[in-house]
């Protein structure tokens, strides 16, 4: 069993940035992937970023890709979401997810992802 518990959320002015943590708890294996999700309101939940727990190996959505960076401290179970120059159309809840086994062609996917956090809110303002 995994428990996931992400922080770091909060409200934040265009062109500024947060940084989402997510604490793991759970025993993780090197193919396992964590990701980060997003959901706005009356949208569907959809990929930001994830890593490969063994190797760090990164994906991104090209919506944030450059503004965004996921990282790893396998000592300290955590992943972090760096989000940089933040546009109002980030706001959104964003979730921290695993799954033990992801293969690449759906770590994308929400589907592949097993255990999910509670979310946190990031409201970008313009």
């Amino acid at each position: 069993q995994v428990q996931l518990v992400e922080s770091g959320g909060g409200l934040v002015q265009a062109g500024n940035s947060l940084r989402l943590s997510c604490a793991v708890s759970g025993r993780t294996f090197s193919n396992s992937a964590m990701g980060w999700f997003r959901q706005a309101p009356g949208k569907e939940r959809e990929f930001v970023a994830s890593i490969r727990w063994g190797g760090g190996h990164t994906y991104y959505s090209d919506d944030i890709k450059g503004r965004f960076t996921i990282s790893r401290d396998a000592g300290k179970k955590t992943v972090l979401l760096q989000m940089n120059n933040l546009r109002p159309e980030d706001s959104a809840v964003y979730y921290c997810a695993a799954g033990n086994t992801v293969i690449t062609s759906t770590i994308r996917s929400s589907s592949a992802y097993h255990y999910w956090g509670q979310g946190t809110q990031v409201t970008v303002s313009s």
